[in-house]
């Protein structure tokens, strides 16, 4: 049975005065508690004898050398979710598929941790030098084959370790097909290694087995205002205004649309369709095509819009939008070039 919080009814502003230790969180009964038993599914299917100890905490993580993961308190929670998303628009890890996909990368680094994979030459010469000193950004490359593609804006490039999690996740999904997906990619390289690599150690005994648990959410004194707070300075949470004159045209300020749909719920809801279509139009990578779209929906929050009228005219409209914007984006004039870490 889901437990029952007196926090779950309060407003945000009384739910933010709340130390992440007073939210008295368990993950027993919660839809997470489900995919952690999907996930050990999974790796029992593969023989694979180390199954990481996950808890709570403020974010997703796998600590250096530790062989589990956190993941992070609002998704133990609708309430703590619906939070989530004001603060930050979006839920990561908020549906099963995505929690899984996570779920499967983090994986990744407890295995490597439990098994000290990158001290293997042939780790080394593949994926580089786990030593490397984790960037603040990294510029990556759509383009480029030589990476496996699984989380969004290619985070296999960012760093030796995320290169392996990435590979490993896609080889441990259930039904990837990786062989025909990646055919003639480099990629394909480091995903038969994983393959090896994994029947090697199937069955074999966790040499470095370390159940550390850091920053569990039980002992965490920090206010949430204050966590959202420290996040927004961090990631600096900003759009660009570049999409405004033509969000504005196609959606509506009016405040007599007030009780409409937001625009950013509306586009949120067809994101996965629009990505797909627009993907299929221009031949572009659907993570292409998401930073484009992350910026408009941020822009659409911000200048409070409304979906009026026929949502289908809408949605077409608002394809042809995209297309022309992520073209521009792929050109070369994009906000960024590069990703903070």
């Amino acid at each position: 049975m889901p437990r029952r919080y007196p926090w779950a009814k309060w407003p945000d502003d009384r739910l933010l005065d709340l130390r992440f230790r007073e939210l008295k969180l368990r993950m027993e009964g919660t839809w997470i508690a489900e995919c952690v038993a999907d996930l050990h599914r999974e790796l029992e299917n593969r023989d694979i004898r180390l199954k990481p100890h996950i808890w709570i905490s403020d974010e997703w993580f796998s600590p250096d050398g530790v062989s589990g993961f956190a993941v992070p308190f609002y998704l133990m929670h609708p309430r703590l979710m619906k939070l989530e998303r004001s603060q930050f628009i979006e839920i990561e890890g908020g549906t099963y598929n995505e929690c899984m996909m996570i779920m499967r990368h983090e994986t990744g680094h407890a295995i490597q941790h439990g098994y000290q994979l990158q001290r293997r030459r042939e780790w080394q010469r593949l994926f580089g030098k786990s030593s490397t000193k984790y960037p603040e950004a990294y510029r990556p490359n759509p383009a480029s084959k030589r990476y496996v593609q699984h989380l969004r804006r290619w985070y296999a490039q960012s760093h030796p370790d995320e290169d392996f999690a990435e590979t490993f996740a896609v080889w441990l999904r259930p039904r990837s097909d990786w062989r025909r997906r990646y055919k003639g990619w480099p990629a394909l390289q480091k995903l038969e290694y994983v393959d090896e690599l994994m029947k090697e150690i199937a069955g074999e005994r966790v040499p470095n087995l370390d159940r550390r648990v850091l920053d569990p959410v039980r002992s965490l004194r920090t206010t949430l205002r204050d966590h959202y707070a420290q996040r927004r300075a961090l990631y600096s949470v900003e759009y660009p205004k570049t999409y405004d004159y033509d969000l504005q045209r196609l959606f509506s300020d009016d405040p007599k649309h007030r009780r409409k749909r937001t625009a950013a719920s509306f586009l949120r809801e067809h994101r996965a369709e629009i990505r797909r279509i627009v993907s299929r139009w221009t031949g572009e990578y659907q993570f292409s095509l998401d930073q484009v779209l992350t910026d408009m929906i941020g822009r659409c929050r911000e200048l409070k819009l409304r979906a009026v009228g026929n949502e289908r005219e809408l949605l077409t409209d608002f394809l042809v939008l995209l297309t022309a914007r992520t073209m521009g984006f792929l050109v070369g004039q994009a906000r960024r070039d590069w990703i903070a870490v």
